[in-house]
């Protein structure tokens, strides 16, 4: 199965951010487009210690992100790199990013899931 990024479905967009994933198997291919200064910790609150718990291999087309670790390290991903973002992460957008990753489907799934939950209650 193959398909090109623009056939991939829109599965979160709100102002400021958007991402199109797929599970292919057991991996979701997400590509995601996020403006500069996006936060993503407060989405993460409520998943365990308030960070994302579902690893990702990928590459930064453009921008760039700096991720945050549960253990207090950073580190600074930006356009042209390849990346793995372990469990127990979470980042701010430094310049408006473009990245290409691939996650685990389950662990992808549910937090998406937390993420979209969280969008919805802020718009209430």
């Amino acid at each position: 199965m193959q398909k090109s990024l623009n056939q991939l479905p829109v599965t979160l967009e709100v102002p400021g951010a958007k991402i199109t994933s797929e599970a292919f198997g057991d991996i979701t291919v997400a590509f995601t487009s996020l403006s500069k200064g996006t936060d993503l910790a407060p989405l993460l609150e409520g998943l365990p210690h308030d960070h994302c718990q579902c690893p990702h291999w990928g590459y930064v087309m453009k921008g760039k992100i700096r991720i945050r670790y549960q253990d207090g390290t950073e580190e600074v991903t930006e356009g042209g790199n390849l990346y793995y973002w372990p469990a127990g992460h979470t980042g701010v957008v430094e310049e408006d990013v473009e990245f290409i990753e691939f996650s685990p489907k389950h662990e992808m799934e549910h937090v998406l899931q937390h993420v979209k939950a969280k969008l919805e209650q802020a718009a209430h």
